[in-house]
């Protein structure tokens, strides 16, 4: 007598990877706007927690490899600019905590709401040069998701990155920009095995 048993779906995960570019800024919990922000990294996002409000809820880790910063080579205090000369300053950010809301799961097309928490640290002290190495990070976008095939989709968004010391040291005068974002997710393989 043969007996077949259904093994529980795998958790739906992806992997994204994901550009990030600054277009403008906004004074939200940050005073400096002349320090510009460009990211690409890879995301994780699996299906940890279920379903809210109709959306998907996923938990989200990621790592930003490229992080680069173009910031004023002579600053005061505040992160205002001295000099009418730039800099290029490289980081690396890791970001392991966040959430990812995603409506129409399965569909088409699906909206998001993301937010990720994290550290970066860059060669040069960020923002001012009076601040510090390392900051915290907070990146948060909207955006929707399109399906390519099986196995891909595309995304695109905006959303707001913060980058700020958190009063490490008296000077932090950190920065709200306004980011573009734009990315490919890789589904990982989910079906049902029977035996």
């Amino acid at each position: 007598k043969q007996s077949s048993k259904v093994l529980k779906e795998p958790v739906q995960s992806e992997l994204i990877f994901e550009t990030s570019n600054c277009f403008g800024h906004i004074a939200l919990f940050a005073d400096t706007i002349w320090s510009y922000f460009n990211v690409a990294g890879v995301e994780y996002d699996r299906n940890s927690w279920g379903k809210f409000i109709g959306a998907r809820m996923d938990y989200v880790a990621g790592i930003l490899p490229v992080a680069i910063l173009r910031q004023p080579s002579k600053t005061d205090v505040w992160g205002d600019p001295l000099s009418k000369n730039f800099e290029t300053v490289p980081g690396l950010g890791i970001l392991p905590f966040g959430m990812r809301m995603m409506w129409r799961d399965g569909k088409t097309w699906k909206p998001y709401f993301v937010a990720k928490f994290g550290v970066i640290g860059f060669t040069k002290k960020a923002i001012s040069q009076y601040a510090t190495y390392q900051n915290m990070l907070v990146q948060q976008a909207v955006g929707i998701q399109f399906r390519l095939n099986d196995r891909w989709d595309a995304r695109t968004g905006i959303g707001i990155l913060h980058i700020s010391n958190f009063l490490m040291v008296p000077s932090d005068p950190g920065t709200d920009q306004m980011m573009y974002t734009a990315g490919l997710s890789y589904h990982f393989k989910t079906r049902k095995a029977h035996f």
